[in-house]
């Protein structure tokens, strides 16, 4: 945290203020290589200390991870700088996307409740380290074509998985489609609740920086684009037959999808603004006086489906 490399750099002897600090070259190009704007550095050699709260976030990273050695040179306590790895471009395909490629795998099979063997710090530590040595150009552009990959076979998966148990189960089409859609839906949107953060310092540093864009915006509309808009239109019709016959399709699965499409593209409210409306508030206009009775009616039928499916009155 920044209060941990507040402490570290209390240790340090203070600065007066009208001190001043020579980076020489060598240090400087160490800087550059963590991502660290000279300008970055003034807290520390501006002290008092509380100042170090508000370090950036990727400048209390290297301190805490190099120890009380890195703001000594940074001080010139010392007249060498510290010697860091570099990790090149054949590194980072060979070893570091491996690791990445590997647990972004994981993430996206998993299932609801899987407990999946991976180390997040791990991970993290692998694309703080690639952000650091410039690559994250690279590894922006393999993470995209990797999901993209995913969601491809998805999509395919989608229509033959459905043919094939409508022949082996005999089950009601609608039934099998909306519910393997589902689950896509369900189990891709759980997959970025653990990979966004593994990739928030790209995101913070590269994305949002020079892409002018946000990472899970990026990969939500992967998903628009690669899977829902190639079903929706085969899709929302069997969404909305199958909501004239109540239970049809477990309202929680209904629910799902209908919230899920409104989240990938409030626009698709347009083709069924009553199925919508069931699910999300304030898609409709307020309701008037002059139809009243029409709601009565409304939920008269409502009342006799339910009758008619078992559901008897208490």
């Amino acid at each position: 945290s920044c209060d941990a490399a507040a402490a570290v750099a209390k240790a340090a002897p203070a600065a007066t203020p009208t001190s001043s600090i020579n980076i020489n070259t060598s240090t400087s190009k160490f800087l550059h290589a963590f991502c660290i704007p000279s300008t970055d550095l003034q807290p520390i050699f501006t002290l008092p200390t509380p100042a170090t709260k508000s370090l950036p976030l990727n400048l209390a990273h290297c301190i805490l991870s190099l120890g009380p050695e890195l703001l000594r040179v940074l001080q010139g306590k010392i007249s060498s700088p510290i010697v860091m790895n570099v990790i090149t471009i054949e590194d980072y395909k060979s070893t570091y996307w491996p690791k990445l490629d590997g647990a972004i795998d994981q993430l996206l099979t998993q299932s609801p409740g899987d407990y999946i063997p991976i180390s997040y710090e791990q991970i993290y530590s692998c694309v703080y380290k690639c952000v650091c040595q410039q690559h994250s150009e690279q590894m922006y552009s393999d993470l995209i074509k990797k999901i993209t990959n995913h969601l491809e076979r998805v999509s395919k998966e989608l229509q033959v998985i459905v043919k094939v148990d409508r022949i082996r189960f005999q089950a009601s089409p609608p039934d099998l489609y909306i519910e393997r859609f589902n689950i896509a839906l369900g189990q891709y949107m759980g997959a970025l609740q653990s990979i966004v953060p593994l990739f928030i310092y790209m995101n913070k540093f590269y994305i949002e920086t020079k892409l002018n864009r946000d990472l899970k915006d990026d990969l939500i509309k992967l998903f628009t684009e690669h899977v829902a808009e190639k079903h929706i239109y085969s899709l929302m019709p069997l969404l909305l037959e199958a909501q004239s016959t109540p239970f049809q399709v477990t309202p929680s699965t209904m629910a799902n999808i209908v919230k899920g499409l409104y989240t990938l593209r409030p626009e698709w409210v347009q083709m069924a603004p009553t199925l919508f409306s069931k699910f999300i508030p304030n898609i409709l206009p307020r309701a008037v006086e002059s139809e009243l009775s029409e709601y009565a009616a409304q939920d008269q039928k409502l009342q006799r489906e339910l009758i008619q499916n078992g559901f008897a009155r208490q």
